[in-house]
């Protein structure tokens, strides 16, 4: 079995937002190598976890790692998409939790086994799918989708300022070939990117590659329907750790937040807010946990990570 090379990035961070209580019922959304899973589990007494992953190699790698939790009864997996969060709680029994961390993007196994097509740095068939059952592709987004999908998905997804001159190369080279690997792309891209803007901003190849991974996924997508029904499942008292690691995704949970904490449109000049008028959640930590210096360190996929944590109040 391959072994999860993954430095779990704002480990004790995001479990301790948690709040965990030993009896309580948890989610890991986000399973990958297992180790926010594991830190819960040590918490747990008579507690019970769920941990969702739609890639069936974290499963099978858990189901050896996490194997004690497993057969004392305290650990469940779920190898479906966390968009499906609350059917699949629902058909274990479960309609009310007391917290649910995710953390969000690739996994470092995912990107470092070369074959999954998630790197620009390893020559790979073009795939980039999480689950991989599912039909759509990276090979599919790249040479099926017209240049109008192309471009939208390069400018939302990648930030991507030279989306339109991407998307023209791209077209350009699929008329004579499909284009196959990840190095193909890769090289189409740069050669798209003028000269002066290669030279700064790491490889130019990264905001399309994002973007490409993030349409083939429907991450955003998927993580609003999820974040949704977590807020929905929460006991008063649950919380969400949530951590992120590019702009896209924690720009969306900002402004999911935001909203769950906000007043309604009250009169001006009340001296009390009615307690009915009152936020269901609170924001635990009004600006996002970073990791600290020594973890940067040690870890260099933590540079960009942010950790947001809710509560629900009532």
């Amino acid at each position: 079995m391959a072994e999860f090379n993954h430095v779990t990035v704002l480990l004790h961070e995001a479990v301790a937002g948690l709040a965990i209580q030993p009896a309580g019922v948890y989610v890991d959304a986000t399973l990958g190598g297992g180790g926010h899973s594991g830190e819960i589990l040590k918490q747990l007494t008579s507690g019970h976890l769920y941990s969702f992953d739609q890639d069936e190699t974290a499963i099978h790698y858990n189901q050896a790692n996490l194997g004690p939790a497993i057969e004392e009864g305290k650990l469940t997996l779920m190898q479906t998409n966390f968009r499906n969060l609350k059917q699949a709680l629902a058909d274990q029994g479960v309609t009310a939790i007391d917290g649910i961390v995710y953390d969000l993007g690739v996994s470092s196994p995912q990107f470092d086994d070369a074959k999954r097509g998630f790197s620009y740095q390893h020559d790979a068939p073009l795939d980039m799918r999480m689950n991989q059952d599912q039909p759509l592709s990276a090979y599919q987004v790249v040479n099926e989708w017209s240049y109008q999908e192309l471009v939208r998905i390069l400018y939302r997804y990648g930030e991507e300022k030279f989306a339109k001159q991407i998307a023209r190369a791209i077209e350009r080279a699929r008329q004579k070939q499909p284009i196959q690997t990840t190095m193909e792309l890769a090289n189409i891209v740069k050669e798209a990117i003028p000269a002066a803007a290669r030279r700064h901003g790491g490889h130019p190849a990264k905001k399309s590659f994002q973007a490409i991974r993030i349409a083939v996924n429907d991450e955003l997508g998927a993580l609003e329907d999820s974040l949704e029904q977590a807020l929905a499942l929460l006991k008063v008292g649950g919380r969400i750790s949530v951590i992120t690691f590019q702009s896209l995704e924690d720009r969306l949970v900002k402004t999911m937040f935001k909203e769950a904490t906000s007043l309604p449109d009250l009169p001006p000049g009340l001296p009390v807010i009615p307690a009915d008028a009152q936020s269901d959640f609170k924001l635990i930590n009004k600006k996002p946990v970073l990791p600290t210096e020594d973890e940067l360190k040690v870890n260099h996929r933590a540079h960009s990570a942010k950790l947001r944590v809710i509560e629900r109040l009532k």
